[in-house]
């Protein structure tokens, strides 16, 4: 009886998460298993091996369980996103098993739990980075010039299946909106990088919301964007310029890691300072230059070995939470 018990306790553990393939905890435990242990949870199993399933979802539960993450302003960092905890149901995932016919595995069921505090409640403060809980990177390329490498890039990410954020120079966009149209068709994000790319903290107040606005409504008109970012140009800015993007219902977001491509580093530099500085929540700066196109592959497969993904800015400051499926 207490074999057949074990017998069962380690069919369970095999099968009753469905991704445990990919989730690194339930991964390491399924890999002491023995092949013959791979069972399936089946419908109708007596009171008692019901009874066991139950307090092993549960076991299993508290493992993998995360509270959320509040939103901060961090010291150095400025505003620091929150992230969604991670809470699986229990009651729900018990009665998926029971439900499930032989041979039939179980996944478990998850709920995200949001943080008390968000980005929003923090008031209006420059970001630089993701939380550093998500593993989740941003290609962030600032576009004021460099038309003649812009679809290489996006044949490479079309390659890699990658989305990026473009923040576009105003003045630009006026003059390429076909080649915008082209950007955004395949998917990317294209947000606000001011419209003459002026160092915005030596501006007045009232040139400095022109900069910003005028380019807001330009990628509305053009591209029916809502405009969601403002990426200082430079990265010159000053607290004015942080509120004048807020009072806009922008936010200002600067980097992380910069791949300091205009200075025509070669491209094995530049991947190899991703390779070794990228984490998870970092925004990487980089333009449409020859540095970066050429490095631009090998860049998201050294992000992509450190088991992080690549997302868009918005996706990466979100809180929305990664679930186990998708964690490289």
């Amino acid at each position: 009886m207490k074999t057949d018990k074990a017998a069962l306790v380690l069919a369970c553990i095999a099968v009753v998460i469905g991704i445990g393939s990919t989730y690194r905890p339930v991964k390491e435990m399924l890999a002491q298993l023995k092949p013959e242990d791979g069972l399936a949870v089946m419908a109708n199993h007596p009171k008692e091996q019901n009874e066991d399933l139950r307090l092993l979802v549960q076991s299993e539960a508290a493992k993998l369980n995360a509270a959320p993450v509040d939103a901060t302003v961090d010291r150095i960092w400025k505003a620091i996103p929150g992230y969604n905890g991670l809470e699986v149901d229990v009651e729900a995932t018990y009665r998926n098993a029971l439900l499930k016919g032989p041979g039939d595995g179980l996944k478990l069921v998850y709920r995200q739990i949001r943080p008390k505090v968000s980005l929003n409640d923090l008031g209006a403060h420059p970001i630089y980075r993701g939380n550093p809980a998500k593993p989740m990177v941003s290609l962030m390329i600032n576009v004021a010039w460099g038309n003649q490498y812009i679809e290489p890039m996006l044949d490479i990410l079309d390659e890699e299946k990658v989305k990026v954020t473009f923040f576009l120079d105003g003045s630009w966009l006026s003059k390429n909106k076909e080649l915008a149209a082209e950007m955004q068709k395949r998917g990317h994000e294209m947000e606000n990088h001011a419209y003459t790319h002026p160092n915005m903290s030596t501006l007045s107040r009232a040139r400095a919301t022109a900069e910003i606005q005028k380019t807001q409504i330009l990628l509305k008109e053009s591209l029916g964007v809502t405009n969601q970012w403002f990426a200082p140009p430079s990265g010159d800015f000053d607290q004015e310029t942080v509120d004048i993007a807020a009072s806009l219902g922008l936010k200002t977001v600067l980097w992380t890691l910069d791949t300091v491509d205009w200075r025509n580093p070669s491209p094995e530099s530049v991947i190899a300072k991703i390779s070794a500085k990228t984490e998870p929540g970092t925004l990487i700066l980089m333009h449409p230059t020859a540095s970066s196109s050429k490095a631009l592959k090998g860049m998201i497969r050294a992000i992509r070995a450190k088991g992080l993904q690549l997302g868009t800015v918005s996706q990466t400051l979100s809180a929305e939470r990664l679930m186990p499926s998708e964690v490289e």
